[in-house]
């Protein structure tokens, strides 16, 4: 599971869809992907840990947040962004990106003890 920096904007969407595709290749289709700013909107400084307890949340519960109001897909940002309703699974691994201002990015990589 990747939870994304997921701003909604297009440069920024694009950016992180086409990272996750280049670095997982083949399997990125096959790793849910969605942003918490959907639901709750961007809070600056707050979002990488708001985020990250979101995501350990995630494996904890084995339930993946949506990505809400995903009403007009771009064709070419093709991944599983768990469109509008969540969903259960059981997630292993995640990561948390949390991009900023000037070339301050994060990303934290969670994992279940007993996975």
């Amino acid at each position: 599971y990747i939870s994304a920096h997921g701003t909604s904007t297009p440069q920024n969407d694009r950016s992180e869809s086409l990272a996750i595709k280049l670095v997982l290749g083949d399997q990125a289709k096959r790793v849910a992907v969605s942003s918490q700013k959907s639901m709750i909107g961007h809070s600056l400084g707050a979002s990488g840990a708001i985020e990250f307890v979101v995501t350990s949340k995630i494996i904890e519960e084995g339930f993946l947040t949506p990505t809400i109001n995903y009403e007009t897909p771009d064709p070419e940002l093709d991944l599983d962004y768990v469109p509008n309703e969540g969903r259960e699974a059981r997630v292993g691994v995640a990561l948390s990106n949390s991009f900023g201002f000037g070339g301050h990015n994060c990303t934290h990589v969670l994992g279940h003890p007993d996975r």
